[in-house]
């Protein structure tokens, strides 16, 4: 047996944890056939709605996102941490069923959240024109029962002062054929008591109705709730041992704020919960790498509730009895030499569109038409990836020709509008080409004019953004090699606990997300500049 091939069949004995390291929170689980598929949130990144395909349950790889146009989504203007959240997949009748919520506000109580339904014949499309669903609360999804009927499932909002804004659970007959909901609603569920009750998930099983919720919040209070009926419409029964799965009270866990998933049965018989956790940098720290995908064993015995050993989520668990299915490795290094965006890009609040993402009139580059200031919400131009670990790069080699100080572009160490790192390309008041760095946190600019570098000379740079635990350094190339910056930026902004804001018990800003590594264009005066990427290369230390 080869080393290569020993080192797979190992790997493959195990599920570690978590599967989709970096933002992936929310995981809808799906199984058809032998192929399985994870989708999460995306809140304010196209494409929205990211999947990741597996025939395993061990390894993963990603395949894009579903919400890729205006025509199913848009997104201009949309706030930080808003936008999708909590999608649900599902396939019934030949179909792919996704339901996704547009939530516009998370204020005073208000959450303002759409919801809608595509169809698909197959994952990769084409998906249906979205079918608006009713606005009574977010995280909704379908449930298919054994007779033929399809539900609807929400978290039922309720904005009014003194009232509890998590109204509760509840369901209504969705019409397949008139494409409609139909009947009115019920509160099903109204919770335990941790309360926030929210991301229902419905499944028949052994002649119960099992009702899969997530409460206690986004934070180290998160849990996933299971409770059962006899009936569709309830009572629903909670577990009397409590929740299926939390984090709670348990700082030395890696695996923090564990909660809101979803089930899957195998081809065997044996069920799995896909549920979100977060890694702190230190104990109830900044979590960084944003709200992860993990998953556990579920025993699930003829008759009893369903439990996960110790109620805990743990860091690695024996992988199913399936056939080991390893993917090709991503490459590196993006020479951006395909018409499209690869799989592992973002972009914020619009989608990839012709007319700034330009793949084709300079091959084996990346052209970026510059687009709005950091705070606008309409038309930035910042395309992103995932940080996937507390050590990781993205390095690139741009040219760009700026006018004035209207125009930057260079990379960028990125969580939202009001908190991120920015090292760019400009021209200075001189006349000379320089890099420069910016600072946002929590809104507020920093300027860095001592760490200021004349690039006049090069026709090509050099730069490179690294994450390096809790700091961040940035290092230039100008033909010569690299030499670092000498400053350590702050990592710890670019996380959930950072960006949150709460004045007088309201939410003045949330933190839904995660830390992106990012190249970004700004052109604030409109004059028509443009940047040319002639690669990225991400790695992971």
């Amino acid at each position: 047996m080869s080393t290569d091939f020993a080192d797979v069949v190992t790997a493959a004995r195990s599920i570690r944890n978590p599967v989709l390291p970096g933002f992936h929170p929310d995981p809808s689980i799906l199984r058809v056939g032998d192929d399985y598929y994870l989708a999460t949130s995306t809140f304010e990144w196209y494409p929205g709605v990211r999947v990741h395909h597996s025939r395993d349950l061990v390894h993963w790889r990603p395949i894009g996102g579903i919400i890729d146009s205006k025509r199913l989504l848009d997104l201009r203007g949309c706030g930080d941490s808003n936008g999708i959240w909590a999608p649900d997949l599902t396939w019934h009748d030949g179909l792919f069923h996704l339901v996704y919520s547009d939530v516009a506000s998370f204020a005073s109580g208000y959450w303002d959240p759409q919801n809608y339904l595509t169809t698909a014949p197959s994952i990769d499309g084409p998906w249906s024109d979205p079918i608006k669903l009713h606005s009574h609360g977010f995280d909704a999804s379908l449930f298919h029962d054994t007779d033929g009927t399809t539900w609807l499932l929400a978290m039922s909002a309720d904005w009014r002062p003194g009232r509890d804004r998590f109204g509760g659970i509840e369901i209504q007959r969705y019409d397949r054929h008139q494409q409609k909901l139909v009947g009115n609603p019920q509160i099903i569920f109204t919770g335990t008591e941790a309360g926030l009750t929210e991301g229902p998930h419905l499944y028949q099983h052994d002649g119960w109705y099992y009702l899969l919720t997530a409460e206690g919040g986004t934070s180290w209070q998160h849990q996933a709730t299971i409770a059962r009926s006899r009936n569709l419409h309830g009572p629903y029964l909670a577990d009397p041992n409590g929740p299926l799965l939390t984090s709670l009270n348990r700082p030395d866990l890696t695996l923090q704020k564990a909660g809101h998933g979803s089930l899957v049965q195998t081809q065997h018989g044996h069920w799995y919960l896909a549920h979100l956790a977060a890694r702190p940098y230190t104990p109830l720290g900044n979590c960084v790498l944003g709200r992860e995908t993990a998953i556990q064993k579920v025993d699930w015995p003829t008759g009893g509730w369903p439990s996960i050993p110790g109620g805990i989520p743990a860091d690695d668990i024996p992988a199913p009895d399936l056939t080991p299915h390893p993917w090709p490795n991503q490459p590196a290094t993006d020479h951006f030499d395909n018409p499209v965006l690869g799989p592992a890009w973002s972009t914020l609040r619009r989608p990839a569109t012709p007319d700034w993402i330009d793949l084709t009139t300079r091959p084996t580059h990346l052209r970026i038409h510059g687009g709005q200031s950091p705070v606008g919400k309409q038309t930035p131009s910042l395309v992103a990836r995932r940080v996937g670990s507390t050590h990781c790069s993205l390095e690139t080699v741009l040219e760009f020709d700026p006018v004035d100080h209207r125009h930057l572009a260079g990379i960028t160490a990125y969580y939202n509008t009001a908190n991120w790192h920015h090292a760019y390309l400009t021209r200075a008041d001189d006349g000379r080409r320089t890099l420069e760095l910016l600072t946002c946190n929590h809104g507020r600019l920093t300027t860095h004019p001592h760490l200021t570098i004349d690039t006049s000379t090069a026709d090509h740079v050099g730069l490179r953004a690294t994450f390096d635990g809790p700091t961040i350094h940035f290092t230039y190339n100008l033909g010569t090699g690299w030499q670092t910056i000498p400053h350590h930026f702050d990592a710890t902004i670019l996380s959930d606990e950072h960006a949150a804001t709460v004045i007088d018990g309201e939410p003045a800003a949330w933190g839904f997300t995660g830390a992106f590594l990012g190249l970004w264009v700004q052109d604030l005066g409109n004059d028509g500049i443009h940047a040319d990427y002639h690669h990225a290369t991400y790695h992971e230390h």
